[in-house]
């Protein structure tokens, strides 16, 4: 029959486990994504500021008119920019709303 060692033995023999610097974790933040309305020939400035208004948090009528001729005069205006989930909703309500959307793309 095989004898056990005294837990002093069992205790000194154990191995120091060292932590590896180079496995830390490094946390980095979520990208942000990019609301883009395009221009188009059939919404009207008013639907496309109304649009912008009712859907997109804290959208001042000054702000929605400044990015409704935007996308007038350049062709594109990026409406809001943030977390995926919250621009894929924002994208998916103007889109419904009529508005021609770029794909969303990481800011």
């Amino acid at each position: 029959m095989k004898t056990r060692p005294s837990p002093a033995y069992a205790m000194a023999s154990a191995p120091t486990v060292t932590p590896d610097q180079g496995t830390q974790v490094v946390r980095k933040p979520y990208p942000n994504y990019k609301v883009i309305v395009l221009n188009d020939d059939f919404n009207t400035f008013e639907h496309v500021a109304k649009s912008l208004m009712k859907y997109i948090p804290g959208m001042t009528t000054e702000q929605a008119w400044e990015l409704t001729n935007q996308v007038h005069y350049e062709g594109q205006a990026i409406v809001w920019v943030g977390p995926q989930e919250q621009a894929e909703l924002y994208h998916q309500q103007l889109r419904r709303a009529g508005l021609t959307m770029a794909p969303l793309e990481a800011a």
